[in-house]
């Protein structure tokens, strides 16, 4: 068997159970009819967040196994396109475009199909990334900072503090002719961030209030920042966090009740 992943079936109102696992590092979500499946880094995390939810949600404990996984949903994932951006699972389906890039699905990271992801992929292409660092906050896949270079930027770096997910990112790399881009393992709150001209930072809501004056001071002058991961019920918080009078800030919706928001920071 290879890899498994810790995770938790939970039963009830799917945005109160986002909210509530979100101080516990979730790393993935499946819908399933009335259950979410929520995944988590380590045994430990997913065992802490179902001491915390059993108390208000039906919870069961499961370990999944990546691969049978990843196998079931590269045959159901079909290609994603988000304005000149195509996002293929499987690379046998890849039909030859400078602007396709390939993830194959994990259980650990994204493959580009979450609405937090389209969000930030839209974002990017707002803004004129030529001859631009983008810095990629909690890169995942990867897939952020590969687009980014695939959209013009003169490089990125994608940064997390999941070592599975830097070696994710960089057999990601592998699979799309992109130069310029490089993954490390750093932790958004302990580790010191460079300066980029964009900065992007798909995490959860609770993160981004706490890492919000370390992703402001990473963005160069007259630069831009773009954030993700923020269920609707977050927004108030998230613009009280990062509210700057020299910043313009814009907001993007997805979703059913537009339950997943996105909000590009760029300079007056």
């Amino acid at each position: 068997m290879g890899k498994t992943w810790p995770a938790l079936d939970v039963t009830g109102d799917h945005d109160l159970i986002l909210a509530a696992a979100d101080d516990y590092s979730p790393t993935a979500v499946e819908e399933r009819d009335t259950t979410l499946r929520i995944f988590f880094a380590t045994a430990e995390a997913r065992d802490r967040a179902a001491n915390a939810l059993q108390l208000r949600f039906s919870v069961a404990a499961i370990d999944v196994d990546d691969e049978d996984w990843a196998r079931r949903s590269q045959q159901d994932l079909s290609p994603i396109t988000v304005g000149r951006i195509t996002i293929h699972s499987n690379p046998k389906s890849l039909i030859p475009n400078p602007d396709a890039i390939v993830i194959p699905p994990s259980m650990g990271f994204g493959t580009g199909h979450h609405a937090t992801t389209r969000l930030c992929l839209a974002a990017l292409q707002t803004i004129d990334l030529r001859g631009k660092f983008v810095l990629d906050v909690g890169t995942g896949s990867g897939l952020l900072a590969i687009a980014a270079v695939k959209l013009g930027a003169a490089r990125a770096l994608g940064i997390d503090d999941d070592a599975d997910a830097i070696q994710a990112a960089n057999e990601n790399l592998g699979l799309n002719n992109v130069t310029n881009v490089e993954f490390l393992v750093s932790d958004v709150m302990k580790d010191t961030l460079p300066r980029a001209d964009v900065v992007l930072a798909n995490l959860t809501g609770a993160l981004l209030v706490r890492a919000a004056s370390r992703l402001m001071q990473a963005m160069a002058p007259g630069g831009a920042l773009i954030l993700s991961g923020i269920l609707a019920a977050e927004g108030d918080e998230i613009r009280r966090a990062f509210a700057n009078r020299g910043l313009v800030m814009h907001v993007q919706e997805e979703g059913d009740d537009a339950e997943w928001l996105a909000f590009t920071l760029k300079s007056a």
